[in-house]
Formats: structure tokens, C-alpha cells, sequence
């Protein structure tokens, strides 16, 4: 049984540390709002950028000579997993949950016979990684020192795919993150981006009396050559935000969980203390009135 002294430090211990994630709470919860503004701000922009290259697309429907990064380069072997986290940690399940759905992704992959690599994007990702599949890991991007992630930090990760693309290192590319849903709530999502996966809208290619003719000025393969490596940063950058919000919501929900729990904890030390304090206090005063009856 711990002295008295041992539970006054223990419970002086966890007020503290309740303290701390108390603090990391309200961070949390302070950064949340900005984030979570600029995740949903970007959606609009590259659902519509996927839509405009989904009405583009159209016009090399049954051709062979689709831009390589639209039609892919006839090839399925070698697949690269862009897999973006956190560069902390203490957000609960952020991290994993993503890097969980990027490791059964490559499990499948390497059953099927095909080869795998990985680049990672955040610490997180490449740490938990690394003990499965170290030796498939190519390269590790971090911005830990970076305050604000930004579009110059989507595209340098967009040219880098490009480049390993053009020099033949992979086949197909998909890219990891989380999509914000909630606070509680934080969806590991998997997204195609070399070739590009156009969903189809439902009626192109019917032109109804009311349809407006468009004439693209340049051509429509001038854009869409155009269009392509942009939506790749366009849609590393959306992954970006999306993770940014999706880390600071969880960190928030483990935080408000880890605070709780310390105070549950605080309260039973403080019982156990209560308790073993009276205990020393009654002991006390049996051996007092016992050795005053002696007397």
C-alpha cells in the first residue's frame, strides 16, 4: 500500500498533468476554427475542378491518345501510396486510422503480385510505417517547421509524384488522408490521382434545347494537359487542410477525454488519501488512549 506521501505525489503528478492537456485542449480547440473554415472552403474549389475535368475528359473517350496523367501508362505493376499525417502526435486515433487504411491498401496490393512503394508526408505516417515496410518507404516529406501549411507546400509534394511518374518509378498513385466530418469524427479517405479517377456526371454527353454550348479557347486538350497537374496539388493541398482540421479535432476530443480521466483518477487518490489519512489519525488515537488507560 503507498504511503501517504506517495499518494500526495501522485495526485499532485496528475493535477498537473491534467493541467497540461487541459492547456492542449484549448489550443486545440482555438486552432480548430481556422482550420476547419479552410478545409471547407477548399472543397468547393476541387470538386468543381474535378467536374471540369470530368467535362473535358470527354473528348478522349475511346482514343488512345490521352494525356498520360488522364490515361495512365498502360501499366498497373508498381503502385506509389502518398500517405499524408500528422507530424504529432497525442490525437488519438488520427494517425493510425490513416495509416491503417494505407497498410491493408498495400497488403492487398503485395498479395495480388504487385510492388508497392511509399512516400510520406508527415513524421506520424513514415514512424508508424516504417515497421512494416521500411524498406518500401522512398522518401519522407515533413513541414513540422512550417506554421501555416500552404498551396507551395501541396505542389512541391505534387511535383515530386510528377517527377517519380516521368522517371517511370511507379505506376498508379493514391493518396491517404482523413476528411473532416466532425470534431468526433474524422474519415480516412484513399483518392486516385495518377491517372487522374474522373467520375463520370450523369447525362454527359446529351445535349438537351436548353444545354449551353461551350467553345474552350484553347482547345479542350490544350486545357485538360493544362488542368491535369494542377488538380494533383489541388487535391494534395485539399488533403492537407483536411488533415489539418481532422488533427485538430481529435486532438481536442482525446485532450477533453484525458482531462476527464485524470480527474476520475484524481478523485480516487484523493479517496485512497482520505481513507488512509483517517486510518493513521484512528491508529494514532487507539495508541493514545491505550497508553493513557496504562498509566
Amino acid at each position: 500500500m503507498p504511503s501517504l506521501k506517495d499518494l500526495k505525489n501522485r495526485i499532485d503528478s496528475v493535477k498537473s498533468t491534467q493541467k497540461i492537456t487541459k492547456a492542449m485542449q484549448m489550443v486545440a480547440a482555438a486552432k480548430l476554427r481556422r482550420a476547419q473554415d479552410a478545409a471547407e472552403a477548399a472543397r468547393p474549389y476541387a470538386e468543381r475542378m474535378g467536374q471540369v475535368l470530368s467535362s473535358l475528359a470527354a473528348v478522349y473517350d475511346g482514343q488512345s491518345d490521352a494525356p498520360v496523367l488522364l490515361g495512365g501508362n498502360g501499366k498497373d505493376q508498381v503502385h506509389l501510396l502518398v500517405v499524408a499525417t500528422g507530424e504529432r502526435g497525442l490525437a488519438g486515433g488520427f494517425n493510425s486510422s490513416i495509416a491503417r487504411l494505407a497498410r491493408d491498401h498495400a497488403n492487398k496490393l503485395i498479395a495480388a503480385g504487385k510492388t508497392v512503394k511509399f512516400l510520406t508526408v508527415g513524421r506520424k505516417g513514415h514512424d508508424i510505417l516504417k515497421r512494416q515496410f521500411a524498406d518500401k518507404i522512398i522518401e519522407t516529406v515533413s513541414y513540422r517547421e512550417v506554421k501555416n501549411i500552404g498551396f507551395a507546400q501541396a505542389s512541391e509534394i505534387s511535383q515530386k509524384v510528377q517527377a517519380l511518374f516521368a522517371a517511370g518509378e511507379f505506376d498508379v498513385a493514391t493518396l491517404f488522408y482523413a476528411k473532416f466530418n466532425s470534431v468526433i469524427s474524422q474519415e480516412p479517405k484513399a483518392v486516385q490521382i495518377i491517372p487522374a479517377k474522373i467520375e463520370r456526371i450523369e447525362g454527359q454527353g446529351e445535349v438537351s434545347n436548353s444545354a449551353v454550348i461551350y467553345e474552350y479557347e484553347p482547345s479542350e486538350e490544350a486545357i485538360v494537359e493544362d488542368l491535369l497537374p494542377r488538380n494533383i496539388s489541388v487535391q494534395v493541398f485539399r488533403a492537407m487542410l483536411e488533415n489539418s482540421a481532422s488533427f485538430y479535432g481529435a486532438q481536442m476530443s482525446a485532450m477533453d477525454n484525458a482531462t476527464r480521466n485524470a480527474g476520475e483518477m484524481i478523485g480516487k487518490l484523493q479517496l485512497s488519501y482520505t481513507r488512509q489519512r483517517q486510518a493513521q489519525i484512528t491508529k494514532e488515537l487507539i495508541e493514545i488512549i491505550s497508553g493513557a488507560e496504562a498509566l
